[in-house]
């Protein structure tokens, strides 16, 4: 986007009503805010929802299975991002992709509000994946369409609309976890309400509010172009149907091997981005360089997120099976754990940020970070050892073990998310930036399509070898990855 057209659109958006920030942040906070509402809301219940039984209004999968699967949904979801991305920047514009996708998203949830078969859970799966990676970046854009590139504000405006990522993913499990042990179906349609309430306030403020900000397609398609590109989907939908019908009742297409398949491509995407970007004639010596230095961040991140996403699988049949919810009276839902997470991140967020801002060059640089999400990753897993190891696994634990385990990831995830993200900008080839952005992202995918595999090696009977060698493997890479700092940061060519 040139530098005219972005003044333009800057131009258009009301600057100050919310905050002292533009008006728009207020329309994109309370998107994202339902938006995150309905997203862990669902996913709260979700595990659950698959591996009960059907008596008790679940699907009656087995656990393993439901856990896998849980792994290669959120996969997906984060690839899915590249696809919305490509919509936006050559077709909708990222406003109307934001729409659509509130939209499919609600529609998913909508699906699985309505009793059905394990055919429809998948067609509700399908909806949100695909609506879910057209909004979930889309909006984010949005955000920094709204300020100009010298804008003083625009750290803040991400900060509150960060804060609004998190109150929503608080407030969602707590309120859909309550209605768990009544409905599935009510828990996944008052995400679907949330995912509604978004949308009326996105179209309601977006023309008063928004401006031009997310209406203009960056690198619109040629009208040859579309109709290629549009003949190629049509094509690839209709292979991909038929596919589907052959292959499923030969039973060559089951959920093992489709798990086997999105598990490898989460592996080879982002090998394959490191490669095009590393041999690209556009990429000079020293940003060669910068992407040698990346790749052991990557594999850093890819450890941590594999940890950290299993507060979405293992710890919630943890928190369901081996957790005492009856506890000091108050009746636990196990879903409520999963608040956890954005809790600490709102408590614990601004005393990191400051934390960095009174260190200034003192600081631990970007790979000794790095080296410290892993280690608090590892300690996360290694917290719940204890109760199994002083009383066995056959009773129940308090709650608090799981409190204090994902207090340390968050710690961790504090000094992994935000340091990631600016390092990634920074690193990125001038040729790639957009790219190298989507190539973070997918280290969540990579980490939880690695997930979908490892989890199937989870029984009560065996958890503590299970967190003992995954937690421990994390503190060896931790501190494999602080002896190498220096080194990396060498190859950082002045990036710190």
């Amino acid at each position: 986007m040139s530098n005219y057209n972005r003044q333009k659109i800057v131009d258009s958006v009301p600057q100050k009503g919310f905050f002292g920030h533009p008006k728009g942040l207020f329309t994109l906070f309370f998107t994202e805010f339902w938006e995150r509402f309905s997203y862990y809301g669902m996913r709260a219940i979700l595990v659950y929802y698959m591996y009960y039984e059907v008596s008790k209004g679940g699907l009656g999968l087995d656990e393993n299975l439901a856990l896998s699967i849980m792994s290669i949904y959120g996969s997906l979801v984060y690839m899915s991002g590249i696809i919305g991305g490509w919509l936006a920047d050559r077709i909708f514009g990222t406003s109307k992709a934001v729409f659509y996708g509130g939209v499919l998203i609600m529609f998913g949830h909508i699906v699985l509000a309505v009793p059905g078969s394990v055919a429809m859970f998948f067609v509700s799966m399908v909806l949100i994946v695909l609506g879910t990676g057209m909004l979930k970046p889309n909006v984010s854009t949005v955000v920094g369409e709204m300020y100009s590139e010298t804008d003083d504000r625009r750290d803040a405006g991400f900060t509150i609309f960060y804060m609004g990522i998190n109150a929503g993913a608080f407030l969602s499990p707590l309120i859909v976890g309550s209605v768990m042990d009544y409905s599935f179906h009510l828990g996944f349609g008052i995400a679907a309400i949330g995912m509604f309430l978004g949308l009326i306030m996105f179209v309601l403020t977006k023309k008063k509010n928004l401006g031009l900000a997310g209406t203009t397609v960056p690198n619109p398609l040629s009208k040859a172009e579309k109709k290629k590109t549009f003949t190629f989907i049509g094509l690839g939908v209709v292979v991909l149907a038929v596919l589907c019908a052959v292959l499923i009742p030969m039973g060559i297409l089951t959920f093992s091997s489709f798990i086997n398949i999105v598990t490898f491509l989460g592996i080879l995407i982002p090998t394959i981005y490191f490669v095009v970007m590393y041999r690209s004639p556009k990429t000079t010596t020293v940003e060669r360089s910068r992407i040698i230095a990346y790749i052991p961040l990557f594999i850093a991140a890819v450890m941590f997120w594999s940890i950290q996403e299993q507060g979405s699988t293992i710890l919630a049949s943890y928190a369901d099976k081996r957790t005492q919810l009856d506890w000091m009276g108050l009746d636990i839902s196990p879903a409520w754990f999963q608040s956890l997470n954005p809790l600490f991140i709102i408590i614990f967020a601004p005393i990191f940020a400051g934390l960095w801002v009174k260190l200034g060059k003192r600081q631990p640089s970007v790979p000794q970070k790095f080296s410290l999400s892993l280690l608090f990753a590892g300690l996360s897993f290694l917290v719940i050892l204890i109760p199994a190891y002083l009383g066995g696994t056959d009773s129940l634990v308090s709650p608090m073990w799981l409190v204090l385990s994902y207090l340390i990831v968050v710690f961790g995830e504090l000094c992994m998310s935000p340091v990631g993200l600016s390092a990634t900008t920074k690193l990125a080839p001038a040729a790639f930036s957009a790219q190298t952005m989507s190539l973070w992202f997918l280290a969540s995918a990579a980490a939880q399509a690695l997930n979908a595999q490892v989890v199937k090696f989870y029984t009560p009977e065996n958890e503590m070898a299970y967190f003992g060698v995954i937690g421990g493997a994390a503190i060896v890479l931790s501190i494999i990855l602080f002896a190498l700092a220096p080194k990396i940061q060498g190859l950082m060519k002045g990036i710190r």
